[in-house]
């Protein structure tokens, strides 16, 4: 499953599904996202999408 994230304020992030799909997760719903995503570690991951 493909997305991007993108960091809408400090305690929230939107997941952009590339179906066309949206969600907006609080902190630690994306982090339980991303540990089902298999990526275990959620700040670089959350860097790498602020600076991508």
């Amino acid at each position: 499953m493909s997305f991007n994230i993108n960091r809408i304020n400090p305690n929230q992030t939107q997941v952009f599904f590339h179906d066309g799909r949206f969600e907006t997760l609080t902190n630690e719903e994306l982090e339980d996202f991303l540990l089902q995503m298999g990526i275990s570690d959620t700040n670089e991951t959350i860097e790498q999408s602020v600076t991508d």
